[in-house]
């Protein structure tokens, strides 16, 4: 095998390049991602009553992760730009870490998967969680930002 079929990212000379996906069938694309921000139980109290001092931490938080997702090729150097057919994201309240477990799913029907874009608005809406509750804790901890869960290509991932 070549370099260039183990390693699509790189060409025959080892250099970057975007991966040609023309030749590729059109079909839906779906990936789910999932992330956790721990933080303390006074942190996760106020935020859950709506007391946090910059405001609507859920929502603010929710609508940057869906805005991310739209940009991650503009984020990513050598990501496709996809449309995006619809862009999920939750923020479940976890008493147990304490903190919020961040859940995105990503569909489109393209060439291409939707990975990057799943784990960008978790990862987006983890730090602007971050960034809305700062005032109330700085010691907040993003962790385990993972993809859970892809299909429509030709690998599969559940």
């Amino acid at each position: 095998m070549t370099q260039e079929k183990n390693l699509t990212h790189l060409n025959v000379a080892g250099e970057a390049r975007m991966v040609d996906v023309s030749e590729k069938a059109v079909t839906k694309r779906r990936a789910i991602a999932q992330g956790e921000i721990k933080m303390s139980s006074d942190t996760l109290a106020t935020i859950e009553a709506g007391n946090a001092p910059k405001g609507d931490v859920l929502a603010t938080a929710r609508l940057a992760g869906i805005m991310a997702a739209k940009q991650t090729s503009q984020l990513i150097p050598l990501c496709h730009t996809l449309p995006l057919q619809n862009v999920k994201v939750e923020l479940t309240a976890d008493e147990h870490l304490p903190g919020y477990q961040i859940r995105a799913e990503v569909v489109t029907t393209a060439q291409t998967g939707v990975e990057m874009e799943a784990l960008t608005a978790v990862s987006v809406s983890a730090l602007t969680l971050y960034d809305m509750a700062k005032a109330l804790e700085k010691t907040m901890i993003i962790q385990s930002v993972r993809l859970l869960e892809k299909t429509g290509g030709s690998s599969i991932i559940s």
